[in-house]
């Protein structure tokens, strides 16, 4: 039986790694070794990104939210109570929007939540 050789997946494994640490400062975008170093610390770094992202996104909501709830005269947590008692169920991205976009909507929200308190 022929003797395989793996040049040919060799290569495209490198060549693999060399593309993704396109543009990376120094050797790191030349040299295979510490171009598989970084490329897997880039991968780490990203993969802790994608979880911190969801954190950000919802303090910012929330950020939002408490801005016109007190404009509106209420504060967050007794502004999302009355919406609980209020029996509307809007999610924390929805209620930003409605905050940013449509002022008069939210305050008609901040109202029945007042009532239902």
């Amino acid at each position: 039986m022929a003797r395989v050789k793996g040049a040919m997946m060799t290569r495209k494994r490198r060549n693999k790694v060399l593309k993704a640490a396109k543009g990376y400062w120094g050797s790191k975008s030349k040299h295979f070794k510490m171009a598989k170093q970084a490329v897997m610390k880039s991968g780490n770094y990203a993969f802790t990104g994608r979880k911190l992202k969801k954190r950000d996104f919802r303090k910012l909501w929330i950020t939002r939210i408490s801005a016109e709830a007190k404009v509106n005269g209420i504060n967050y947590s007794r502004f999302m109570n009355g919406l609980k008692k209020a029996g509307i169920d809007l999610n924390r991205k929805m209620l930003a929007e409605l905050a940013v976009s449509d002022k008069e909507a939210f305050a008609a929200l901040v109202e029945k939540a007042k009532v239902a308190l």
